[in-house]
């Protein structure tokens, strides 16, 4: 088990201390389950499933997936908690902050929005251009030297 606390802690990029402060324990504690001097306990082998969303199955044995899938309310109440905590990168604090601002009419405005997105997406997804040809026809190329270009300065 002590390389598989290992390897989940890299995979989470986390240090040793950052990895121990989630869940209330030593750094010391964690380099010794690493190092495989001690072992976890039931609780904190339940702890540490908890707080990163790993599969006991495979911390405990190796079988498995290392991270259990989460249902969607399950996810975005986990990406809520993170950004709220401080865990989370600097777009995700920006973006939950701006969120709670909302009043009831920009909630109803941003649904309309995405719903008007996953509408257009289900709709069609764009055909990237196959050949230099087709890529041409789509974005034709901006002439400056075109006599009748209003963009040119001077």
């Amino acid at each position: 088990m002590n390389n598989r606390i290992k390897e989940l802690r890299k995979q989470l990029g986390l240090t040793q201390q950052e990895f121990a402060d989630r869940l209330k324990l030593k750094r010391n504690t964690i380099a010794t389950y690493e190092m495989g001097k001690a072992t976890p306990s039931n609780r904190t082998i339940s702890d540490i499933c908890e707080a990163y969303n790993v599969n006991r199955e495979w911390l405990e044995t190796g079988a498995g997936n290392m991270f259990l899938k989460l249902d969607k309310k399950s996810e975005l109440s986990a990406f809520v908690s993170k950004a709220l905590n401080g865990e989370s990168k600097d777009y995700s604090d920006r973006l939950v902050s701006a969120l709670l601002k909302l009043n009831e009419k920009d909630w109803e405005l941003l649904a309309s929005i995405a719903e008007t997105l996953v509408s257009q997406k289900e709709k069609e997804v764009p055909k990237f251009p196959s050949n230099p040809d087709e890529f041409e026809k789509a974005f034709p190329p901006l002439n400056s030297d075109n006599e009748n270009d209003n963009t040119k300065i001077g």
